[in-house]
């Protein structure tokens, strides 16, 4: 049985970062207190309607560390969860006071997630991001003393600003700290449309050098002990996110808050987008719903082939028809087909070959 995972979206930042299309806002911190009170009420509903007991719940954003940590763990407080779950916090670096982490603790977080990106000054200035170079060190010297023995960093790739050096620097930086994170995710920096990154050719990352700073990042992680759990995930054994792989399982998950989105045995469906529009409804004693879809049995089946082939643990050879045109992108193991190192950034090369693909 897969886990059951809860995910609740808070919207709020106190900036907008250049590359950023999700769903957030740095404009609508009044509305904090009757969106919290929104999320609450709709968890309460349902779990009135049947909701499992959560494996694991994972606070996104947008900012969950931008609302006071009394808010966020009273939405936490409306989850029913069961004995040994895992809670994750996404919180910026620049949040990440002891007082804070220690009332997450206290309040039954198991799991921080760190929006590091870089160490570099320059490539920190190009995404826009606002924590200091010596952000990862405070970081990792307070997640210790709060009492997390596990936790994760993000890294992102791809900024014109950054050089291979630069990553290697960044990876050294965080491997020698006294308390390194045991998780790793590395992300491909993106031009999404509408942001300010997207708008600007000129900053568009170069895709030879992405590829060959994430070849780095994957080669670097895997000699100090890390396994490569999906494409842009490493973890030492034993710091895994269980969240994670309820999604990478197709497993279901409710989500709550604006935006999120929840699945549960092939009907996907989502919250409508704004915050206003989320916390109006709520109060009007409607369901948020902004969406949904039935997914039939083979589009299922394309999903768990192409979510689980993105994994380590790959796909059984019997999920192609034939492998070759793709042989040299692949590692068979034990009747399994798995990404080569190489072919990690290129996976729909392969996924469209699937023998479920539509």
């Amino acid at each position: 049985m897969s886990d059951f995972g809860v995910y609740v979206h808070v919207p709020f930042c106190a900036h907008r970062c250049d590359y950023c299309a999700f769903a957030t806002y740095s404009d609508r911190d009044e509305l904090m207190d009757r969106y919290v009170d929104a999320v609450v009420k709709e968890a309460q509903l349902a779990v009135t309607a049947g909701m499992p007991v959560a494996d694991t719940v994972f606070f996104g954003g947008g900012t969950p560390s931008r609302l006071p940590a009394e808010q966020l763990i009273r939405i936490l407080d409306a989850i029913p969860r069961a004995e040994d779950v895992e809670v994750t916090v996404e919180c910026n670096p620049e949040d990440a006071s002891l007082e804070r982490l220690r009332a997450y603790k206290e309040a039954g977080v198991t799991r921080m997630s760190f929006g590091v990106q870089s160490t570099q000054s320059a490539v920190l200035a190009d995404l826009g991001r606002r924590h200091g170079i010596n952000a990862h060190q405070e970081v990792s010297r307070v997640v210790a003393e709060a009492g997390f023995s596990t936790w994760n960093m993000d890294l992102i790739v791809g900024s014109r600003a950054e050089s291979l050096d630069d990553v290697r620097a960044t990876l050294a930086d965080l491997l020698d700290l006294d308390n390194p994170p045991p998780h790793i995710s590395c992300y491909a920096l993106t031009p999404e449309p509408g942001t300010p990154l997207g708008q600007d050719p000129l900053r568009h990352p170069d895709e030879d050098d992405t590829a060959n700073s994430y070849d780095l990042v994957g080669e670097v992680l895997e000699a100090h002990g890390y396994l490569w759990e999906e494409i842009s995930n490493w973890a030492q054994p034993g710091h895994e996110s269980r969240h994670n792989h309820v999604y990478w399982n197709h497993g279901n998950y409710r989500g709550f808050g604006s935006a999120a989105h929840s699945h549960e045995d092939g009907r996907r469906y989502w919250s409508v987008r704004t915050p206003d529009r989320y916390i109006a409804m709520l109060e009007n004693d409607e369901l948020p719903l902004g969406g949904e879809e039935i997914l039939d049995e083979s589009t299922q089946q394309f999903e768990r082939d192409a979510l689980a082939l993105r994994t380590s643990r790959g796909v059984a050879i019997e999920a192609f028809d034939s492998l070759d045109e793709i042989r040299h992108l692949l590692t068979l193991d034990d009747g399994r087909v798995v990404l080569s190192p190489k072919a990690r950034l290129v996976a729909n090369q392969v996924i469209v070959r699937l023998k479920s693909a539509p």
